[in-house]
């Protein structure tokens, strides 16, 4: 969860301003908001609170099981998908199996543990069918490809990964430390009013914030404490961009 160096930050906030156009007078630095998959749980209610504060958000979207019991990329989640592009959201992918990248081996293949457990061994075309595949799905349901970005499921990454995602036109986004909103914490040692009241202090001007559109082992779901969040950072001169493509 290592912070974005300033460097890397300017480049984001000038490459935000040259798509997007310049920020508002008003605006003391910009943000941008992150969402992974997940479960899907609070989708609706996120994509509610985005648009009444009027921001655009960055999803990297994976093929994950969701609470109706069905998968994230499946074509029963068309509509929303399709409202979110309608709305003018940037899209990244989060790999295909959401799978754990673990190792690199001396045979130039990498270790990706899969979500039952499993352990297969990837070489740098597969690492591109595994994030290529979301972005083809994706496509298929919305008529919009994903933008060049990817993001490591947990943030894990390898340098055979990241030189095949690269090889194949991904560039990867991690989160800036204060942008770890810790929506996948217990929440029995990290309530959502901790949480909220860290992220309000720490955040700073061209911080990468994470948080997921739902978490199955979270007890009190923190998705809602998206709506003061992102008050309370505007309140304090923050802008929210997509994340800029290189």
């Amino acid at each position: 969860m290592t912070k974005i160096s300033p460097i890397v930050a300017a480049m984001f906030m000038c490459a935000a301003s040259l798509a997007h156009g310049a920020a508002p007078a008003t605006c003391k630095g910009t943000l941008f908001l992150t969402l992974d998959t997940g479960n899907m749980r609070h989708a609706e209610a996120i994509a509610e609170i985005l648009g009444k504060h009027q921001i655009k958000a960055t999803f990297f979207v994976a093929q994950e099981r969701t609470l109706r019991g069905d998968q994230a990329l499946d074509p029963a989640w068309g509509d929303y998908w399709r409202a979110r592009v309608a709305e003018g959201h940037a899209f990244g992918s989060h790999t295909w199996h959401h799978g754990s990248f673990r190792q690199d081996g001396p045979d130039g293949r990498v270790a990706y543990r899969l979500m039952d457990g499993r352990i297969v061994r990837l070489d740098a075309a597969e690492v591109c069918t595994e994030l290529k595949a979301p972005d083809a799905r994706f496509e298929a349901l919305t008529g919009r490809p994903l933008d060049p970005l990817w993001r490591a499921p947990g943030g894990r990454t390898t340098p055979l990964t990241l030189q095949a995602a690269r090889a194949c036109g991904y560039h990867h986004v991690h989160w800036s430390t204060a942008g770890f909103l810790g929506d996948e914490l217990p929440s029995q040692t990290y309530p959502n009013s901790m949480l909220l009241e860290r992220a309000l202090k720490q955040v700073r001007d061209g911080d990468i914030l994470m948080a997921h559109l739902g978490i199955w082992s979270r007890k009190d779901p923190f998705a809602p404490m998206l709506d003061p969040l992102i008050a309370g950072l505007k309140s304090r001169g923050f802008c929210f961009a997509r994340l800029p493509t290189p």
